[in-house]
């Protein structure tokens, strides 16, 4: 998920200039929500203002283009050895001889397997395209706490605002991801997707996409060449050219931009969700090589409020309870980072018994982080007493070597941002420390006086990687990029620069109010009095864009 620089990087400046629009798509959507006699729904004219934002990231994740190449893909032995990572920002790691999948499965690399559906193509790469009935159970149970998201599925699909769009997806495939991209089937889009974390995907769910006609090329446990091998496979299909992108880390943009520019001049337009994949929208468009619209759904309301935060505060403890069994009562705990995800991350662990310390480099999260209650520390200061540390800033060597061979025996290192450049897990591969792996996704790294200290998923995403997320909170964030989508479709030239946009109030209440109805909640209405003294419109937005909730 997201972490520290989304809250500190994207300060909202007042755009001086409004987007001028037809109707919003929030709007034309909350209108049938609060209308007793709901209308034929059509989206074909619907809008949102959007809000251009040039705010100045001080930290930025750069390309290492130098350093990749994209020209060729290793052979069947090179890409089963041990190779360096191309990418810093989702494949760096060891690969290590250990399977990371079912010990049920074979060792056969899908690459190297032909699969038909049942429909009798085989336009995709999963692990076992026999195991789609498992995974379509999966997201059976997912879509019944998804309900805004079915509901929105249900109500726009007559109209099919996507009809046309060819959509190219990177993210997790998960069950409710998959409920996500069935929606955008659903109003008329064709879809192919990858993953955008090596760990992340649950096989049974992509087997289910494949089974029904989406090209999925993704299994848990890929190698950084299959990686890349399966994000140019979504792509590169002859006679298929995508125009939209939804992306989770900025890589599969990365790719299209440098391997096939032309083709990226065709993109009308870009849907990201992380604060790692929005650095790098904000990096193109400084450089002025941004040459499609970009739509930055990491620092919406719905989804810094609600994904990052909830999620993260309950994920945490499913992934460490998982892999390590730990107790967390009077354990000794670092989160380094006081965005929302590290917010979610200490309010979990405070309330299981654990002391909390926090570092943070932003004086404004320091002080959230004392008035609620946590120590603000540097690492090194508390380095040998700690018993876990989770990162969650985005940044790179937050945990760096020097710090590594600090730690007490038995400390568990782990990351909650998206990004796994965070540790520096380069740096423990080296002759004088063994690897011992433990079980899925739980590494001992050994030091040569026997300390070992616990190092979860590589360095990389741990929650996903190493249990599940609430499928509740998945649904805002999905919500919310499928109304994006659809606005950046169907929004008529020139609506759109080539820069990018965040998402306008009025999408972020709608979002929230289409999950209301799950908790019964009754929203208080306006009086036309009381809206005139506000200054408000009674259907909201009931809050400036600049607004910090």
């Amino acid at each position: 998920m997201s972490d520290t620089l989304g809250d500190g990087k994207l300060e909202l400046k007042q755009a001086s200039k409004e987007v001028k629009e037809s109707e919003n798509v929030a709007e034309k959507y909350s209108a049938m929500t609060v209308s007793k006699n709901m209308g034929e729904l059509s989206v074909s004219s619907a809008a949102f203002s959007a809000v251009p934002t040039h705010k100045p990231v001080k930290k930025q994740i750069q390309f290492v283009e130098d350093k990749q190449e994209f020209s060729r893909f290793p052979t069947k032995a090179g890409r089963r050895s041990l190779s360096r990572s191309i990418s810093q920002s989702s494949t760096d790691s060891y690969s290590s001889a250990a399977s990371y999948t079912d010990s049920s499965d074979d060792e056969t690399s899908p690459r190297d397997k032909i699969q038909v559906n049942s429909k009798g193509t085989n336009d995709f790469c999963v692990k076992n395209i026999k195991h789609a009935e498992f995974g379509r159970r999966e997201i059976e149970i997912a879509e019944q706490d998804m309900s805004a998201l079915i509901s929105l599925r249900k109500r726009a699909q007559g109209e099919k605002p996507l009809a046309g769009a060819k959509i190219v997806g990177c993210t997790h495939i998960t069950a409710q991801t998959a409920v996500l991209i069935e929606t955008l089937v659903a109003l008329g889009a064709q879809c192919r997707w990858t993953a955008c974390n090596i760990y992340s995907t649950q096989n049974e769910v992509a087997a289910a996409l494949s089974e029904i006609g989406v090209a999925v090329f993704a299994w848990k446990g890929e190698s950084e060449d299959d990686f890349w091998w399966c994000i140019n496979k979504c792509i590169n299909m002859e006679g298929w050219q995508p125009n939209m992108i939804l992306d989770d880390g900025g890589d599969l943009t990365h790719w299209v931009y440098k391997k096939y520019p032309n083709g990226f001049k065709k993109i009308r337009g870009i849907v990201e969700e992380s604060v790692t994949g929005v650095h790098r929208l904000y990096q193109l468009s400084k450089a002025g090589k941004l040459c499609v619209p970009a739509m930055n759904v990491n620092d919406s309301v719905t989804k810094q409020k609600f994904d990052n935060l909830y999620c993260c505060r309950e994920s945490i403890l499913d992934g460490l309870k998982r892999t390590t069994d730990v107790m967390f009562g009077g354990k000794q705990v670092v989160v380094c980072g006081y965005g929302e995800v590290g917010k979610g991350c200490t309010a979990a662990l405070k309330a299981m018994g654990s002391i909390v310390y926090v570092t943070e480099i932003d004086p404004i999260c320091s002080l959230q982080a004392c008035m609620d209650g946590f120590r603000v520390v540097k690492l090194n200061e508390v380095i040998r007493q700690v018993d876990i540390i989770i990162t969650c800033t985005g940044n790179k060597n937050v945990v760096t070597r020097d710090q590594l061979d600090r730690m007490k025996n038995g400390s568990i290192v782990c990351n909650m941002g998206h990004s796994n450049t965070e540790i520096d897990v380069a740096s423990l591969r080296t002759p004088e420390l063994t690897w011992e792996r433990v079980r899925s996704q739980v590494d001992h790294v050994i030091w040569p006086d026997g300390k070992r200290v616990i190092l979860l998923a590589e360095g990389r995403l741990l929650n996903l990687s190493c249990s599940t997320v609430p499928t509740f909170v998945l649904s805002i964030t999905a919500t919310t990029q499928a109304l994006a989508l659809i606005e950046l479709y169907n929004a008529p030239e020139g609506r759109y620069k080539q820069d990018v946009y965040l998402l306008p109030k009025k999408m972020d209440e709608y979002v929230a109010s289409l999950h209301l109805s799950t908790f019964d909640a009754h929203l208080t209405e306006l009086s036309d009095e009381q809206a005139k003294y506000l200054g408000l419109n009674k259907n909201g937005p009931f809050k400036p864009n600049y607004y910090r909730y």
